[in-house]
């Protein structure tokens, strides 16, 4: 077979191309050589250098619910204090299934409140290798249920989900959308929103070669992050890609178009697509994995993330 590898430069953004020159200057040691407690500091602490500022909101409340484990801690953001009965968001955040919580995610999750007008509800699922697959899987389903069921903390009546998350948080996304669709909730599932997700296990993409060093996210990165998942080859609730996608609600999905997991996000829309369901697909050109949170560094992600936004409410619009 002969070889499909680009062989040209692919297009960078100007501020990504900053960003990136700064971040591959700096000297910092790769995250495949930290412990994981480290790896979480540091990626909070990229997070309070490159992210926007969270934005102002009506609601925003800390809570915990019950989970198959013991308490999972959650965030719950508003605009408004009160509202009439409606769909709510419910948000997963990345970092590989080993990194990231409710702050490194926060300022986005404020953009997403007001740029919707709907409740958000953020969830810090149990983190591997501490908690391998499918701790994270198990837990997403028992809160997307919890919101499912109009719970009292909330106040608020929810009528439909919409089931969101960057990177591993996408994965998380596409497989809690599964669950609930295999085992109706409360309220269903009416639009799924997974960012630059992964959703197989396969290790041939070309994206994944062409853009695995310099790029932020790394091969070496995404190596370390699936031996501490420590999912099962080919399990559906840890690589989608693989499930029926016939009941599969309307998605909005996204891929970044210098990510070494761009084509794993490709693949899974092309399955959407050939099982028939309405599939808005945006792949950013120029842009690096992880742009929503990198909205001060690189100044041209709050249009895209705008322009997400603004696909969500139109695919809403039909439903």
């Amino acid at each position: 077979m002969a070889d499909t590898t680009p062989t040209t430069a692919p297009f960078v953004r100007p501020d990504v191309q900053g960003f990136l020159a700064f971040m591959n200057s700096a000297g910092a040691a790769p995250m495949s050589s930290l412990t994981p407690e480290l790896a979480r500091q540091a990626y909070l602490a990229m997070g309070s250098l490159a992210e926007a500022d969270p934005l102002p909101l009506a609601v925003i409340r800390d809570l915990t619910i019950p989970g198959p484990a013991g308490s999972i801690p959650v965030r719950f953001y508003d605009l408004r204090e009160a509202r009439e009965a409606g769909p709510a968001v419910v948000f997963f955040h990345g970092g590989g299934f080993v990194i990231g919580d409710l702050d490194t995610h926060h300022a986005f999750c404020t953009e997403m409140a007001a740029g919707l007008d709907l409740p958000v509800i953020a969830v810090d699922y149990r983190l591997a290798p501490e908690h391998p697959f499918p701790a994270a899987p198990d837990d997403c389903e028992a809160a997307a249920r919890w919101v499912a069921s109009s719970p009292a903390e909330l106040g608020r009546t929810i009528n439909g989900l919409i089931l969101t998350g960057d990177s591993a948080g996408g994965n998380l996304a596409i497989v809690t959308t599964q669950a609930l669709v295999e085992k109706p909730a409360a309220a269903p599932v009416i639009l799924q929103a997974p960012l630059y997700p992964v959703t197989d296990d396969r290790p041939d993409h070309a994206s994944f070669a062409q853009f695995s060093d310099g790029y932020l996210l790394t091969a070496d990165t995404m190596m370390w992050f699936s031996a501490g998942y420590s999912a099962t080859p080919g399990d559906v609730r840890a690589y989608p890609v693989y499930n029926d996608h016939a009941l599969t609600p309307p998605t909005v999905l996204v891929t970044a178009g210098l990510d070494p997991i761009r084509d794993s996000g490709r693949v899974y829309g092309a399955e959407l697509i050939r099982a028939g369901i309405p599939v808005t697909f945006i792949e950013v050109p120029g842009i690096i994995h992880g742009f929503v949170q990198l909205r001060k560094a690189i100044p041209s992600a709050q249009d895209v993330v705008v322009g997400i936004f603004a696909a969500i409410k139109q695919q809403l619009e039909r439903i």
